[in-house]
């Protein structure tokens, strides 16, 4: 027991080399017992905790984390899935920007005084406007873009504007 007279974690977290607390399997699976049991329906967090040998708030906070981890594993796997997308997208994108394109109206490419078809640059910049997107999307997508913190020291002066100072004595 702690010192708050609930069972401890023993066995469910160890500590690391810097003497912090890590999730071990163990806790892991325990935490998704609780979430299972009491997912189940009809079974308050005191019986699940009951049941586990550990409190009812050691059950609330085990189902806690195993919720978070369920959400935390799923984003971090969609977050894969776009930024696999993303990097395709650029590709894509650069291997435009990196391809020669000639001017084309009317369906015939144009040709030039000396009878070179002339280059035509707007695929190239529309490649890039898109990739430009496409790494903004990824930006914001990790946190990247986050704003500036903006510190502020100095003092702050208030005046009384239409009062006599020696009227709030």
């Amino acid at each position: 027991m702690t010192a708050n007279n609930t069972p401890d974690d023993t066995g469910i977290r160890g500590r690391n080399g810097n003497g912090q607390f890590v999730r071990t399997i163990e806790g892991a699976e325990r935490d998704a017992e609780v979430a299972r049991l009491y997912s189940q329906g009809g079974i308050t967090f005191r019986e699940v905790g009951e049941q586990l040998g550990i409190s009812k708030w050691a059950a609330i906070s085990a189902y806690n984390r195993a919720v978070r981890d369920v959400i935390q594993d799923a984003g971090e796997e969609a977050l894969k899935v776009h930024t696999s997308r993303l990097e395709y997208a650029v590709a894509r994108c650069m291997e435009i920007a990196e391809t020669d394109h000639v001017m084309v109206s009317h369906g015939r490419i144009v040709y030039d005084d000396d009878g070179q078809p002339l280059k035509d640059s707007a695929p190239i910049l529309a490649a890039l406007r898109e990739m430009r997107g496409a790494l903004a999307d990824f930006r914001r997508m990790t946190g990247m873009d986050k704003p500036a913190k903006i510190e502020h020291s100095g003092g702050v002066k208030y005046e009384l504007v239409g009062v006599d100072p020696q009227d709030l004595a």
